[in-house]
C-alpha cells in the first residue's frame, strides 16, 4: 500500500465532507458564528496532534539526544514553525489557534468555551476532568474524544495518518468551501477569519499537505501492517469530522 491507494480509498468520504450541506450554512452571520464556536475546537485539537508527532520524532527534553529519524525530525519541525508560530498579518507571530480565536473575538463570536477549557487545563486540570466541568456540547467532546484517543494510542502511524489525511490534505479544499460561502458584508468583521482560511489554504495546499504525506511514507515504510493502521486512522478521522459536521449543520437548523 502506499499514499495513491490510502486516497483513493478514502475519496468518497472526502468528497462527502466537500459536499456536506453544512457549507450552505455559513453565508448566515449568526450560522458562522455557531461555526466557529464549534470548530475552535477541531483547531485547537490539531496542535496536539501535531505536537504529539513531534514529541515522538525530535526531542523535546534535557539532556538532548539525536532523534531516531532526521527526516522525520525535519518534516514535523517545518509543520511546526507555521502552525505554531506564523507570521500573523500585523507583523507580529502567532499559533493558528491564537489566529482563530482572534478572528472569533473580531466577528463578535463568544470564546467562552474554548477560553473556559484552556482555563482548567492552566489550572492543572486533567483532560477528562477539564471537559466535564467545562460543560461542553456533546459533539464537540465526541470529536476530541476521538483525537485524544488517537493520541493515546501512540501510535505514530496512525496519529501520522489522521493528522495528514483528516486534517492537512483535507482542509484547503474544505476552507475554500468556507470562504466561497462567506457573507461579503461583514464591514470588516471577516478580515481576521479570512485570513486563517487563505493562510491554512496557502501554507497546507502548498507546503504543509505534502510535508505531512511525506511523514506518513517515512513512517510507514515497507510495512504492509503499518499502511493498514494508516488507513484505518484516515477513514476513522474523515468519519469524526463529518459527525461533527452533521452536528453543526443540526445545531444551526435547530437555532
Amino acid at each position: 500500500m502506499n499514499i495513491d491507494q490510502i486516497r483513493r480509498r478514502i475519496a468518497p468520504a472526502r468528497q462527502a465532507l466537500l459536499a456536506h450541506p453544512l457549507y450552505a450554512d455559513l453565508a448566515h452571520p449568526a450560522a458562522l458564528r455557531v461555526f466557529m464556536q464549534h470548530h475552535v475546537f477541531a483547531v485547537w485539537d490539531f496542535m496536539s496532534l501535531l505536537k504529539t508527532l513531534q514529541l515522538g520524532l525530535t526531542t523535546v527534553s534535557v539532556p538532548w539526544l539525536p532523534a531516531s529519524s532526521g527526516v522525520g525530525a525535519r518534516l514535523v519541525n517545518e509543520i511546526v514553525l507555521a502552525e505554531e508560530s506564523d507570521a500573523d498579518g500585523r507583523g507580529g507571530f502567532a499559533s493558528h489557534f491564537e489566529l482563530y480565536t482572534r478572528a472569533m473575538r473580531a466577528y463578535g463570536t463568544s470564546t467562552a468555551d474554548i477560553d473556559r477549557l484552556l482555563a482548567r487545563l492552566r489550572a492543572g486540570e486533567p483532560l477528562g476532568q477539564a471537559f466535564a466541568r467545562a460543560e461542553l456540547a456533546e459533539p464537540i467532546r465526541r470529536f476530541v474524544a476521538h483525537t485524544f484517543a488517537l493520541i493515546d494510542s501512540g501510535d505514530l502511524c496512525r496519529i501520522a495518518a489522521a493528522f495528514t489525511f483528516g486534517r492537512e490534505d483535507l482542509l484547503p479544499d474544505v476552507f475554500q468551501q468556507i470562504v466561497d460561502r462567506l457573507s461579503r458584508g461583514a464591514d470588516g468583521r471577516l478580515d481576521e477569519f479570512q485570513f486563517y482560511l487563505q493562510r491554512h489554504i496557502q501554507l497546507d495546499g502548498e507546503e504543509h499537505g505534502a510535508l505531512a504525506t511525506q511523514l506518513v511514507a517515512s513512517l510507514c515504510g515497507d510495512d504492509p501492517t503499518r499502511w493498514q493502521a494508516a488507513e484505518e486512522a484516515a477513514v476513522a478521522a474523515l468519519a469524526a469530522r463529518r459527525a461533527l459536521w452533521d452536528a453543526i449543520h443540526a445545531a444551526i437548523r435547530s437555532a
